[in-house]
This record gives C-alpha cells, sequence and structure tokens, in this order.
C-alpha cells in the first residue's frame, strides 16, 4: 500500500499560520509515502513569499511532487509574468516544473497548467500532452498512475491515467468516472470557502483507492470524510 497526502493552496502571504503546527503534526503522524502539491504555494509569488513556503516544504515529510498555480506566477510585475513566469518558482522551489515520482506500485507526475496569459485560468500544451504521452509509455509493469496539476484538466484522462488530483476550487470534491479526479481545499490559506482549512489522503492497494479528507477541527487536523473506490471494468466505482 502506499500512502499520498495531497496538499493545495498554501497562499503563504495570505495563510492562518496558526494552522502550520497542527498540519505539519498531522502529515509527520500519517507517515506518507509520498506529498504531493497542486500549486499556489503564494498569494502573489513575491520572494519572501516563496522562502517562506520553501522553509516549510522543507519541514513536510518527503519525497514531495509539487507544481506551481496561476499565483505562483507574478501579477503585478508585467514584464516578469509574460518573459519570467515561473523564475520565482524555479529559485525559491524546484527548477523542476512538472516533477514525478515513480516506485513499483504507483506513478506520479506532475503537469504544469499554470500560464503567464492568464491570471486565473489553466491549460495543458499539446506539447505537454506528447512529453506526458512518452513518460506513461515508458512505464513498465502495473502502476496506480497520477497526475498532479493545480487547475483540473479533465482532457488529460484521455491518456488513460487514473487518478487526477487538483487544486484551485478551494474546495474538497471526489469524483469517480473513468478516471478518479480528487480535488483538495486550501491547507493553510485564510481564504477558506465552503470548507475548513483542509486536506486529502489517498492510500492506494493495488486497484483500490481509499480517499481521506481531513479538516481543521480546533487545534488539529481530524478525520472529516473517507470513501474506498474500485477500478472496475469502463471506470471508476464506489467500494461496496
Amino acid at each position: 500500500m502506499r500512502t499520498i497526502a495531497h496538499l493545495s493552496d498554501l497562499h503563504f502571504g495570505q495563510l492562518d499560520r496558526a494552522v502550520l503546527a497542527p498540519l505539519r503534526a498531522r502529515l509527520e503522524e500519517l507517515k506518507p509515502d509520498l506529498v504531493v502539491v497542486s500549486g499556489d504555494l503564494t498569494q502573489r509569488a513575491r520572494a519572501r513569499q516563496f522562502r517562506e513556503a520553501r522553509s516549510f516544504l522543507e519541514s513536510l515529510p518527503k519525497p514531495q511532487v509539487v507544481v506551481p498555480g496561476n499565483h505562483d506566477v507574478p501579477l503585478w510585475n508585467v514584464l516578469a509574468r509574460f518573459l519570467r513566469p515561473y523564475a520565482g518558482f524555479r529559485r525559491a522551489i524546484s527548477h523542476e516544473l512538472e516533477p514525478g515520482y515513480v516506485d513499483d506500485e504507483i506513478a506520479v507526475f506532475g503537469v504544469n497548467t499554470a500560464r503567464g496569459l492568464t491570471t486565473k485560468h489553466g491549460w495543458v500544451s499539446g506539447a505537454q500532452l506528447a512529453k506526458l504521452r512518452e513518460k506513461l509509455a515508458a512505464l513498465p509493469g502495473e502502476r496506480v498512475r497520477i497526475l498532479v496539476m493545480h487547475h483540473l484538466c479533465r482532457e488529460l484522462a484521455v491518456l488513460g491515467v487514473d487518478v487526477l488530483v487538483a487544486g484551485h476550487g478551494h474546495a474538497t470534491r471526489v469524483e469517480a468516472t473513468s478516471t478518479l479526479v480528487v480535488q483538495a481545499g486550501t491547507a493553510t490559506s485564510s481564504r477558506t470557502r465552503a470548507e475548513p482549512n483542509a486536506f486529502n489522503v489517498l492510500r492506494i492497494r493495488g486497484r483500490r483507492v481509499q480517499v481521506e479528507h481531513y479538516e481543521l477541527s480546533g487545534r488539529e487536523f481530524r478525520r472529516a470524510a473517507s470513501g474506498a473506490f474500485d477500478r472496475a471494468c469502463g471506470g471508476w466505482v464506489a467500494a461496496a
């Protein structure tokens, strides 16, 4: 079995600092095999915000797969936005915008959906699709195939992946169709919407994925919901 902790929308620069310690404590207790962060590490892509985000990520379990979000692209610096939109992320977090992690049971690939041409929306280019096809085709054996992105790009299901993991909406959603879709709320931002600060845990065993939803309750993150899904002919179904 593999355990993946899924965080999203940290928004350093507009976060609730009181959440950081409880989140770190719960992740240390869960001991995930992998931590994935689906974008928006910062609020305004400022150097100090990236440094604080990096410091926090360094305090969490490893390994990690981290991708940028639209808030990690400069907003007010128009020149940087169009010419070097990912410079801050690359300098502080990782030069690799689409990192990956592969072991005997899972294959996890990051997908960069953030763009300098838009302030909110994201997409995936044809070149990115071709690169993903190459990565997936090169995988030996049976593995659960997972793509991590900030904006949910449902069209990536055509690649034959098992799970799409995303953020952006600050709301937790799980959909079981031909591909299992898992979206996370904001783990640490003060910009919560319909739910408190939250994150997800995916527990993967063979052709079954259990998705656990953790919410901040008082001074700790507690498991608020859980559901298991099985890979069946033609798609995913809720486990009996």
